[in-house]
């Protein structure tokens, strides 16, 4: 049999939910022809075939999750054609994964044993990523995919971290959008040192009808230009940090499915108009889940405005590799002192939380002050 397995679909993402199978065991298939409906970085991508031939096993049902890496689907083939190298196999959406026939160097210790890979070890990048984050040295894992592959779930049952095991009564496997959301956040807490500062900006001289929305995102593109730190990507196994100088933005959409987050790219080079018609494109995608996952990848920094529902102030979780998240909470009338007065202004709580391993208490207080001031004029 040959074997095509389930692609990265995007950033080094884990896995993917079926969603739908355009094709059943028996059918022929042509290369590109879409075999499934996958669901993963909310959003659902269709996966094609990487060539020609007859489906021989389909992977899993419709709800299931598939690791990136493990076998999606079979193909009949000749023992000629099965012994093949597996580059010839490996059909993606973004790109070839690399061979799993390949030989990958480990250089991963556990304890103080350090061991060398035997010729027959067989990897692919994704599960070597996994070793590396588990302190798994990958020759000491039994394969038990085909052909004597490590899948992910050998790597995690090594460390006894596997947790696909039995679900306890009354609870319920997250599945689609809050699977990738509980991943992301799970990810952010273990590698990010999050900080947060809050301020309020006094909003009371603003129109009526001013563009709320709008005028944060241009607080954000003044901020960032008077102090560009906070809009950076940060590598933290290598200790680097990336500056930009465009800003995309994250946006954080709330609806019922979840939390999703399109990028509005180079912001900074958008008028009012062009913003709000951004916004709007995008809140229309993610309702009607017609958004892509490009279009929510690579946020340089973002925006989470949980003020429209309730809540004056938060810590929002940054997601890697970003170092920033702004959050704005509820409007509400305020009494501050003015020349020494008592008066009621309108205020917007501010929350700046800062990944503090690459930022400094002295940039984020600068970005922040940027932030009020442009929404203060």
């Amino acid at each position: 049999m040959r074997y095509f397995n389930l692609p990265d679909l995007g950033e080094g993402l884990p896995d993917a939910e079926i969603q739908e199978w355009y094709v059943k065991v028996g059918d022929n298939v042509e290369a590109e022809q879409p075999l499934a409906a996958m669901e993963t970085a909310k959003a659902v991508v269709d996966v094609p075939s990487p060539f020609a031939g007859k489906i021989a096993k389909l992977f899993g049902e419709p709800g299931d999750t598939i690791e990136t890496g493990d076998p999606l689907v079979g193909f009949e083939a000749s023992e000629e054609v099965a012994n093949t190298s597996k580059k010839e196999d490996q059909g993606t959406v973004v790109g070839r994964v690399d061979s799993q026939s390949t030989i990958l160097a480990d250089d991963v210790t556990i304890s103080s044993m350090t061991t060398t890979p035997s010729d027959s070890l067989k990897v692919l990048p994704a599960v070597r990523a996994t070793a590396k984050k588990l302190g798994v040295n990958l020759a000491n894992v039994k394969g038990t995919g085909p052909s004597g592959q490590i899948t992910i779930n050998d790597v995690k049952s090594f460390t006894g971290s596997n947790t696909s095991g039995q679900i306890q009564e009354g609870y319920e496997v997250l599945k689609g959008f809050r699977r990738t959301m509980c991943q992301q956040m799970t990810r952010s807490n273990d590698q990010v040192v999050h900080t947060t500062v809050f301020e309020d900006a006094l909003i009371g001289h603003w129109a009526a009808k001013t563009d709320i929305t709008v005028r944060i995102l241009q607080a954000i593109v003044a901020a960032c230009k008077a102090e560009p730190a906070l809009n950076s990507h940060f590598d933290g196994d290598a200790i680097a940090v990336k500056r930009f100088s465009d800003i995309n933005l994250g946006l954080a959409v709330d609806t019922e499915n979840g939390l999703f987050v399109p990028v509005i790219e180079k912001l900074n080079s958008l008028d009012a108009g062009q913003m709000r018609d951004k916004i709007n494109e995008f809140k229309d995608k993610v309702l009607t889940k017609s958004i892509s996952p490009e279009e929510m990848q690579g946020a340089t920094i973002t925006l989470s405005n949980f003020g429209t529902i309730c809540g004056r102030y938060a810590t929002p979780m940054i997601v890697p590799p970003a170092v920033a998240i702004i959050g704005v909470g509820r409007l509400h009338d305020s009494v501050v002192a003015i020349d020494g007065k008592p008066e009621v202004r309108r205020a917007m709580p501010i929350s700046l939380t800062f990944d503090h391993r690459v930022i400094t208490g002295g940039e984020a207080a600068r970005f922040l002050k940027a932030v009020i001031n442009s929404l203060e004029t």
